[in-house]
């Protein structure tokens, strides 16, 4: 079945050229030309990748980004014609995934997608459940679940990419370098800050108590790591 990708900008040139070219290489698309839009898309259809441009009308991106975060964690792309650091922390901050500054050029377009749909998609239905955990934190790497106390977390694709790799090297301490290697690896060229950023909402989100973590911790003046033992 082919995926899924909304296109969300008000800038019809540039929609109508995405949208081209993603269709030729197999994929389906939505489009919408506002915030507002933007969401009556997505709660109306089954979306597998969105790519969200930062200013609209009506709704900016970064807003609704945030609502559909409320509710979903399917991958989402920020666009923007802004390229200061700040301003790309901010758009992760509030959930995104990626984050992409124009003009911007197709094959990278592209490749980020494939990237990020490939990562995101479970194994196959046919494989068992690969359910790792940790006291009352569970995970499955197969279907991309994680639970606390029994309760479903959303994650964006990402958080889940640095849970994964902490829970698969329990003890070993990362640098931020080391993160964004192993995660982002050529999809993302910013400021190390970013993976700050993940830390601080991973660590709200399978914490219980974020000040006093009992999973994520931090090694000050190199990076951070996952342990199952009491620190």
């Amino acid at each position: 079945m082919a995926k899924r990708i909304l296109l969300v900008d008000d800038e019809p040139i540039l929609i109508k050229g995405l949208k081209f070219t993603l269709e030729k290489d197999g994929y389906e698309t939505l489009v919408a030309y506002d915030g507002e839009e933007a969401l009556e898309v997505f709660a109306n259809n089954q979306v597998d990748l969105i790519l969200l441009d930062v200013m609209l009308p009506k709704l900016d991106g970064i807003t609704v980004c945030q609502r559909i975060r409320e509710t979903s964690n399917v991958p989402i792309i920020m666009l923007t014609a802004k390229g200061e650091d700040m301003d790309k922390i901010l758009g992760l901050e509030y959930g995104a995934d990626d984050y992409m500054t124009k003009p911007f050029n197709i094959l990278e377009v592209k490749a980020r997608i494939k990237t990020i749909l490939r990562r995101t998609m479970p194994a196959g239905s046919a494989e068992e459940p690969k359910v790792v955990k940790v006291r009352d934190l569970a995970v499955n790497t197969v279907n991309r679940s994680v639970s606390l106390d029994g309760k479903d977390i959303r994650l964006t694709a990402k958080e889940f990419d640095l849970l994964n790799l902490f829970i698969n090297n329990r003890g070993r301490v990362f640098s931020r370098e080391e993160m964004l290697d192993a995660v982002w690896k050529n999809d993302y060229a910013g400021d190390e800050r970013t993976v700050d950023v993940h830390i601080r909402r991973l660590r709200e989100k399978v914490e219980r108590n974020p000040t006093q973590p009992e999973f994520i911790f931090t090694k000050w003046g190199v990076g951070y790591y996952f342990t199952d033992r009491d620190e």
